[in-house]
Parts: C-alpha cells; sequence; structure tokens
C-alpha cells in the first residue's frame, strides 16, 4: 500500500490533478479507501439538506485526493519526496527524506 508513512499534519504536495504542483496540510486520512483530504485543496460543491445544526444549501468544502497522487513536502528540498524509515542509535524509529536523508519525526 502506497503513502503508508503519511501521518494526518504532514504538509504533502500534490503530484497529480487539477491541483497539481499545490502544498497543504492533511487533514484526514481514509485508509480503507486510500485517499486523503487535503486542507484548502481539492474543493467539491455538496447539495445540503438543512438540519438543527443550520441551513441547507450548496456547500464547498475538500474532498478527498488518492494517496498515490500526493507526497511528503519536504521543507529542506522544497518539493515532493518519497519517504523512508531509519532506526536511530538509541532504538527509535523514524521517518526520513529519501532524497537529502533529513529526519522527519523529531
Amino acid at each position: 500500500m502506497h503513502g503508508k508513512q503519511l501521518k494526518k499534519g504532514d504538509t504533502v504536495q500534490v503530484t497529480a490533478g487539477r491541483e497539481k504542483g499545490k502544498t497543504g496540510k492533511i487533514i484526514r486520512i481514509m485508509r480503507d479507501k486510500d485517499r486523503v483530504i487535503v486542507e484548502k485543496l481539492n474543493f467539491v460543491k455538496r447539495h445540503q439538506r438543512p438540519d438543527a445544526k443550520g441551513k441547507g444549501g450548496i456547500v464547498e468544502k475538500e474532498g478527498p485526493i488518492h494517496i498515490t497522487n500526493v507526497a511528503y513536502f519536504c521543507s529542506k528540498c522544497e518539493k515532493g519526496v518519497r519517504l523512508g524509515n531509519k532506526i536511530l542509535e538509541e532504538g527509535k524509529k523514524v521517518r526520513i527524506c529519501k532524497k537529502c536523508q533529513e529526519i522527519i519525526d523529531a
């Protein structure tokens, strides 16, 4: 399964589709459907009926993007990269950028 190393709160870059090249933070991961929802990207319109919470109408919200169409955004490389794992001397497992070997999990 691709994108298994991505976590909620990670900054990602979209690699395919109409939002290609844009970056944003992951709000939600749907592992069962292999999709992620990225903050302020891939807006879709939904028709919503009025309920107790508020009035209805056409609501714009973030739509899901397939996990293979996003890549972790490395701040040092300044582009979307693949992730790897590394075990430190003290035995802690951390994620690293495959390009620059920068440790992601502090």
